[in-house]
């Protein structure tokens, strides 16, 4: 049947089914109700690299850069992939930028409604470090994991906390850690300094933290030179930032 010289479509074959030609899905919705079938995160789109982290005496200290990649496009250049989960715990993310962001929302109304109750108790850096082996195996077992890896790291009851959870739920704890890149340059670093001396100052931490992300950021093209330090002590967690590292590319022609 033509109307207006055009022909028009066929129609389905019927109710709700599919016309000639196109892709029916048994006992699934048909193509009027205009529903997709599932589909799951195959690649991250907008990614950070390496987070970093070192035990010190009294307390921890953990680092990241303020680079989104989109794929190898420097796209966003200040976002934060550390986060203050409360007075005793913070994390930092690697991985899909998006996943962290629902991660973020989901912790901070677990501490608001933990707050609400009132009963003195909050959560500890070992309990988030429990909660989210559970989350991202649970998401791995769904066949739809988040996409991160996540180090936590908090000082709790007289006691520093160092953790790593992976998207597929492996996780340890360790007293110094690193991410994507970092796991591969900054960690033997940080692994060579400690078998030197096996407790640092905040201040050795620090020094030792700010050496890996310079070297990241030579090395890694997915770094950046502003970042993120996050510290818990017994007198809180203090996120610093955004902090500028000072580089020299004078002798790149050389290397």
């Amino acid at each position: 049947m033509e109307v207006g010289g055009a022909r028009a479509p066929p129609p389905p074959f019927w109710a709700g089914g599919p016309a000639p030609g196109q892709t029916y899905i048994p006992g699934g919705p048909g193509p009027a109700a205009g529903v997709l079938p599932f589909t799951r995160t195959l690649s991250p789109m907008v990614t950070g690299t390496s987070v970093l982290g070192v035990k010190f005496d009294g307390g921890v200290i953990i680092a990241a850069d303020m680079m989104g990649s989109y794929g190898s496009l420097a796209r966003f250049r200040g976002i934060s992939r550390l986060l203050k989960v409360n007075d005793t715990t913070m994390l930092g993310a690697s991985g899909d930028y998006a996943d962290f962001q629902y991660l973020k929302q989901i912790i901070d109304q677990m501490v608001i409604d933990e707050e609400l109750l009132g009963d003195g108790h909050s959560y500890s850096p070992k309990a988030i470090h429990s909660w989210l082996t559970r989350v991202m195996y649970n998401r791995r077992s769904k066949i739809n994991p988040l996409w991160n890896t996540v180090v936590i790291g908090g000082y709790y009851n007289g006691e520093s906390f160092l953790g790593y959870v992976d998207m597929l739920g492996v996780a340890y704890e360790a007293p110094t850690l690193a991410t994507g890149y970092g796991a591969y340059l900054a960690q033997p670093l940080m692994r060579d300094v400690l078998e030197k001396k096996a407790s640092l100052t905040k201040e050795e931490a620090r020094d030792l933290i700010e050496r890996c992300m310079k070297i990241l950021y030579y090395r890694d093209a997915r770094s950046f030179n502003r970042y993120e330090v996050a510290i818990a002590t017994e007198k809180g967690v203090e996120v610093e930032g955004p902090l500028t590292l000072e580089a020299n590319w004078d002798i790149a022609h050389l290397v």
